[in-house]
């Protein structure tokens, strides 16, 4: 839960703004209606505001003050206005606020309540920012620091593609034309062979004159251009919009993945990143456990209960499924099945988690209506790499059916199979 504080004199403005931010998920408002107030806000709760929203004009503080108080505090500010000038502007922009909102109806707060949402996601956002100039780069890094990005920094073409090797969750990458050892566009070309536009956004920046230049730089694969010297705000805003498309296409990308019923990875997502997985651990020769698990008398539930209480069963052990196995890679593969794939571990210790979860979701009652419903797995685990992930999933799958055998609600893997 993300806490903030309004600052704003208006009964009717804070009742607006009231509205929208009980409408949003995970923001806490704690609101001021003075100069005064903020500040004893702030003292009992400085360490725990996230951002703060305040109004320009109070009555104890007409000039501003807040602003200055608030960003002295450290904490993000964003900045709501009645009447608004160039002067103004300019002067709020220096200072280091996040942006400003005109008080124009319900729209502008919404906007300032999802610039605080951008700041909370931004928190988790690498950028590069690559230039050779010392004070072109701190300009732009500052620039994005008010934004809660995580900043890494490259003087040239070069070092940024060594820090990119060695931070691959970067995903916003801004870089400067004129630099020694390889240029902005010459860099630009390097990493498209590697990285696609909807995995790495690209903004190419530059104070050369000729306009042919923005053309060089989004052919050869940039996402974007900006001309140097650029509008602070007009900065910010192809930022936001390029790190925005990313998460829609991202999105869109962790839906076609998804099984629609219950959330988890779908077969087909499951052998895309399997193969990857499997094949790293043959290069590097180290153990990966391939589980098949099957809920036990799955197609009797559905016909004697309906499908809709088999959907709710489904949902219930995909959800233990996903949350005990989080950190490895978990599918429903059809029907009542899913696939599981452990890197790390051996047939031992797989065994031993597989089981571990088993007796949770044994254990764990599924509310259907007034109704308490319980429901067992079976399962099969093995280590034996036959050739690819495919050959290593049936494999499982034996297993599987070796444990649906012995009557349900076991697993079996390696061990038991040379014991037989």
């Amino acid at each position: 839960m993300k806490r903030i504080l309004v600052v704003e004199d208006s009964g009717i403005v804070t009742k607006i703004i009231r509205h929208v931010v009980n409408q949003e998920a995970g923001i806490e408002a704690i609101y001021a209606a003075s100069f005064a107030e903020a500040k004893l806000v702030c003292e009992r709760l400085q360490e725990s505001l996230f951002a703060a929203l305040v109004d320009l004009n109070l009555p104890d503080a007409p000039d501003g003050e807040v602003v200055d108080f608030m960003l002295a505090q450290g904490v993000p500010t964003i900045v709501l206005t009645a009447s608004f000038d160039e002067q103004r502007r300019e002067a709020l922009l220096t200072k280091g606020i996040v942006d400003y909102v005109t008080k124009e109806g319900r729209y502008s707060y919404h906007y300032a309540l999802n610039l605080i949402k951008r700041l909370d996601k931004n928190q988790h956002i690498k950028v590069l920012v690559v230039d050779d100039s010392e004070t072109s780069r701190s300009y732009i890094t500052e620039l994005l620091r008010r934004q809660l990005f995580q900043i890494l920094e490259a003087t040239n073409g070069v070092e940024a593609i060594k820090v990119l090797l060695d931070n691959p969750e970067i995903k916003l990458l801004i870089t400067d034309y004129n630099m020694p050892q390889m240029d902005g566009v010459e860099l630009v070309k390097n990493l498209r062979y590697k990285y696609e536009k909807s995995e790495l956004v690209i903004i190419g920046l530059s104070a050369e004159g000729h306009g042919a230049l923005s053309a060089k730089f989004i052919k050869n694969g940039a996402n974007d251009f900006l001309h140097k010297p650029f509008c602070q705000e007009e900065f910010n805003c192809r930022v936001q919009h390029n790190v925005e498309a990313l998460e829609l296409i991202e999105k869109i990308r962790d839906v076609a993945n998804r099984d629609h019923l219950t959330q988890s990875y779908n077969r087909g997502c499951f052998f895309r990143q399997g193969e990857e997985i499997y094949h790293q651990a043959q290069s590097r020769g180290t153990p990966l456990a391939a589980a098949v698990l099957d809920i036990d008398h799955f197609k009797r539930i559905n016909d004697s209960r309906g499908h809709g209480v088999g959907d709710r069963v489904l949902q219930a052990v995909a959800r233990t499924l996903n949350e005990s196995l989080g950190r490895f890679l978990v599918a429903r593969a059809g029907g009542g099945e899913f696939f599981v794939l452990l890197p790390g571990l051996d047939n031992e210790k797989a065994m031993a988690l597989i089981d571990k979860v088993r007796q949770i979701v044994a254990s764990t009652p599924i509310e259907v209506g007034e109704e308490r419903l319980y429901t067992t797995f079976s399962a099969g685990v093995t280590n034996r790499m036959l050739g690819n992930l495919d050959e290593q999933i049936n494999e499982a799958d034996d297993y599987l059916y070796r444990a649906k055998e012995a009557g349900r609600n076991l697993v079996v893997g390696d061990d038991d199979d040379e014991g037989a």
